[in-house]
């Protein structure tokens, strides 16, 4: 699968931005590269809503000790969460809904063994991600009170675009964010768009929306921050280089 040039020139910026601030992490994760590409078009097909994902650990693809030294920082913890070890597996559509519905797993998807013992997400999921459209990737109290349950980690993929619809953008949030690139090049032939009240354009949807921003944040049911690495299949960091 072919991924977009300007999505693998974004991940390149915030991996290497994930690797120059390591140390402030406990522990990382490493997300296929096509896995985001196949999410954010299935959050471009659900809007207004957003869409919650869920993934398993690849059981067949353990990190190597080698990329573990490589990745993980000062302060790391190597036992912090369920499936740390292994690249986080195929990505796989829950739920659709408003930033409390999305949450609530549907019957299908639940796991009647645990589901007692697994708030409003019993099910079987190890990993999880939802989207944030037009707002950033900051979690809500909602967001904080689902995580409680996850035995791994959980995603935030906050999306900036137009048109937007009956969502503008919103950011007045605090906390920590995580931009998968931080300056997008005026393109010729624009002048300028801040004259014009236009925004720069970092790519474009299947569904022809402008995506203007991307950000993506990854932490733990205690609250603590996880390192996100952006990887192809066979888990290498893209644009980092051989050595790192």
């Amino acid at each position: 699968m072919m991924v977009e040039p300007w999505l693998l020139d974004s991940v390149a910026e915030y991996n290497q931005s994930s690797l120059n601030n390591r140390d402030g992490y406990s522990a990382f994760v490493l997300l296929p590269i096509r896995h985001l590409e196949n999410i954010l078009k299935w959050a471009f097909e659900a809007l207004p809503d957003e869409i919650l994902i869920g993934f398993d650990p690849e059981q067949s693809k353990p990190i190597s000790q080698e990329m573990n030294d490589l990745l993980c920082g000062s302060e790391h913890q190597p036992e912090l969460f369920a499936g740390q070890v292994f690249l986080i597996g195929e990505p796989h559509l829950v739920n659709r809904g408003d930033s409390f519905s999305v949450h609530h797993v549907p019957e299908e998807w639940v796991d009647d063994l645990f589901s007692n013992d697994r708030g409003s997400r019993g099910a079987r999921f190890t990993h999880w991600m939802h989207t944030h459209p037009n707002c950033v990737a900051i979690p809500s109290a909602a967001d904080a009170d689902a995580a409680q349950y996850t035995q791994g980690v959980d995603m935030i993929l906050g999306i900036e675009f137009s048109p937007e619809g009956p969502l503008p953008w919103f950011e007045d949030a605090e906390g920590f964010r995580r931009p998968l690139k931080t300056e997008i090049e005026e393109k010729k032939g624009w002048g300028s768009w801040r004259s014009r009240n236009r925004k720069p354009v970092l790519g474009r949807a299947p569904t022809g929306h402008f995506i203007h921003g991307l950000e993506l944040i990854a932490f733990h049911r205690t609250g603590v921050g996880i390192n996100v690495f952006l990887v192809d299949d066979d888990g290498n960091p893209h644009g980092l280089g051989p050595d790192y």
